[in-house]
């Protein structure tokens, strides 16, 4: 199940090369995928990946 590898916002900031606050900004407003787990946010490697090509437009194509 590698494709379907569960992030910590560490390791989604790391990945987008962005600074933590701003997955915690996205993920609140909605504009990133993730989930809760008690107080502590999720993302789905799959949804990131699939969120990246939307927003480069590969998704319109």
């Amino acid at each position: 199940m590698p494709n379907d590898d569960v992030l910590t916002v560490s390791e989604v900031a790391a990945y987008l090369k962005v600074n933590e606050r701003t997955v915690y900004r996205l993920a609140s407003a909605k504009r990133l995928p993730g989930f809760k787990v008690g107080t502590s946010w999720r993302f789905r490697r799959t949804e990131l990946e699939a969120w990246i090509r939307a927003q480069s437009g590969e998704g319109n194509r």
